[in-house]
């Protein structure tokens, strides 16, 4: 397959068709989780882009959270995640591409595993777009991988300078280190980070 296609609605259908996510774990990761768990208010509009199976969704949802939105290029996974939450909003589970979505302000987009899986060409629109669709002084926090890049993915690796370098024109960097609390596959592997969107 072309890298071209590497993108494409196509490719990520066959991806969960064949179950082909290395780096699905399963479960919730434990950084999210932990992070969830310290917010203090429930109002919030949560996003998780590239949401596939779900997993910290349905921890969000489970906990309070009823303003939480996943979005996927893809429907497959959503159809597993309806079946196994049938009380979960189905308007809340959006299917479409997330660079083509601007309907709504959120005041925290959670990222595990949505920027390593894009070609990392997109990374300054995915920074650009994180900015659009965050309300002002909104929070994009999450994991990103810290390995070599290279252009064998998805996943796709970085490291730190690049990306304190893309995302410190749009985002005050609240947080960006290295992971204390990864799941024993990949510690050393990730980094935590809590970026606040400056203001345009």
């Amino acid at each position: 397959m072309n890298i071209w296609m590497k993108g494409t609605k196509e490719f990520w259908d066959q991806r969960y068709l064949n179950r082909n996510m290395g780096w699905d774990i399963g479960e919730i990761s434990t950084p999210l989780k932990e992070y969830i768990d310290q917010l203090t208010s429930k109002d919030l509009r949560i996003l998780v882009p590239g949401a596939g199976n779900g997993y910290e969704v349905s921890y969000l949802f489970n906990h309070g959270f009823n303003s939480v939105y996943a979005i996927d290029i893809s429907e497959i996974p959503f159809k597993k995640f309806k079946k196994e939450h049938p009380y979960f909003p189905k308007d809340q589970l959006l299917i479409g591409d997330f660079f083509e979505f601007d309907d709504m302000k959120f005041d925290l987009i959670l990222e595990q595993t949505f920027f390593c899986a894009l070609q990392p060409d997109l990374r300054e629109n995915y920074a650009v777009k994180m900015h659009a669709v965050l309300k002002d002084g909104g929070v994009l926090a999450g994991l990103f991988f810290d390995f070599e890049l290279t252009e064998d993915g998805p996943p796709y690796g970085g490291d730190i300078e690049e990306y304190r370098e893309v995302f410190s024109k749009y985002f005050h960097i609240r947080k960006l280190e290295r992971a204390y609390n990864s799941i024993p596959p990949r510690q050393g592997s990730e980094l935590f980070f809590i970026f606040e969107k400056k203001k345009t």
